[in-house]
């Protein structure tokens, strides 16, 4: 008999076979738009340039992407969500001869359940918050009401255009059914939304920091460990992932639900070390921080240095040893970008100007 559920995932394997057959030439465009919507590159492109341009809205990146990510690891633990490259192999609603034909992709076989969408809830609860962000900061300069519409508009067409970009990707790549990317875009916004209007996160002190860090991964690990406890395996997404698969190379350490958790909670608590740090107060806090040119510097220092970084891969032969290093690395980001390249460019700026004179 046919459920509510099963009809939502038949007609969301439809739109993929209509996106794989109709836009296959646009194939490495949707795998572009997916790699730039993962969340790494707000750590490693938006932040640094965000922080040292706008400093609130550098802080509330990190906040938006590390909690809002954090949601979505509860709430696809809590909803169960199939993935579009397994489900057609498994349900019983089709014939064994009927079955459809679904591509498969490098980036397809992510490991973890698939209600609400990742990237598509990443990139919303981002760009929604740098799109209000870059609102309040472009048309408060702005007096003709005219010009105030026409820019907010095209901030919003841009921001809209991006969802629906990242939302098509994920069908395309038949890493999520339609209802997942959807419920994914709207998730992320109200994350957003919700840090638009919260202010303790800017004079957070390092044990403020250090607690929320170990009650986001105290909670997902005792939510884990408890359902483990009642016969419930969270990690049957994986499991999936394995078996039906078309290429085993395409499985990744770093998409299990842990290394994400692991790898944001690095991010937060480097951005706590940061902002409470010595290097930080010398030099962003300095009066040579405040100058246009020494912001733009750090930002363009902070990327090429970030980018050198994260060529580093941690191994993956031993689990344990890999999530740690995962969240040494993530945290050695934020440090990166608000401590040592500004302290560094400070120090060198005085030295320079000590021999001028």
């Amino acid at each position: 008999m046919e459920s509510g559920m099963d009809l939502i995932h038949v007609f969301g394997i439809q739109m993929v076979q209509y996106l794989q057959t109709n836009y296959k030439d646009s194939q490495n465009l949707f795998l572009f738009i997916s790699f730039a919507a993962d969340l790494q590159n707000t750590f490693f492109v938006f932040f640094p340039i965000w922080f040292h341009l706008c400093e609130s809205v550098g802080i509330r990146l990190i906040w938006v992407a590390v909690i809002g990510d954090w949601l979505n690891l509860v709430f696809k633990w809590i909803l169960f969500g199939q993935r579009p490259y397994w489900w057609i192999h498994e349900t019983t609603f089709y014939s064994k001869s009927s079955v459809p034909v679904v591509e498969q992709f490098p980036v397809t076989c992510e490991t973890g359940p698939g209600s609400p969408s990742g990237h598509a809830m990443g990139s919303a609860g981002v760009y929604y918050m740098m799109a209000t962000a870059l609102t309040t900061l472009l048309l408060q300069k702005q007096q003709q009401q005219l010009k105030k519409w026409f820019a907010h508009s095209l901030l919003w067409m841009g921001f809209w255009g991006v969802q629906i970009a990242v939302c098509l990707s994920r069908i395309f790549l038949a890493a999520h059914f339609p209802h997942q990317v959807i419920t994914g875009v709207l998730s992320g916004i109200a994350v957003a939304e919700v840090f638009n209007h919260i202010q303790l996160i800017y004079k957070a002190s390092l044990k403020q920091y250090l607690y929320t860090t170990l009650f986001l991964l105290i909670s997902a690990l005792g939510f884990y460990l408890l359902l483990k406890a009642l016969g419930v395996d969270l990690l049957w997404s994986v499991e999936k992932a394995k078996r039906w698969c078309a290429n085993a190379e395409w499985i990744h350490i770093d998409t299990t639900p842990f290394a994400g958790l692991l790898r944001n909670l690095g991010a937060l608590f480097g951005l706590g070390l940061a902002l409470n740090s010595q290097f930080y107060a010398e030099s962003c806090k300095a009066k040579q921080g405040q100058k246009l040119s020494f912001k733009l510097s750090c930002s363009v220092f902070s990327l090429i240095a970030l980018h050198l970084f994260d060529s580093f891969k941690p191994p993956t032969k031993t689990e344990l040893l890999f999530y740690f290093l995962s969240f040494c690395k993530s945290a050695v980001v934020p440090l990166t970008a608000v401590a040592i390249i500004p302290y560094c460019l400070s120090h060198i700026t005085k030295t320079h100007n000590k021999k001028i004179l």
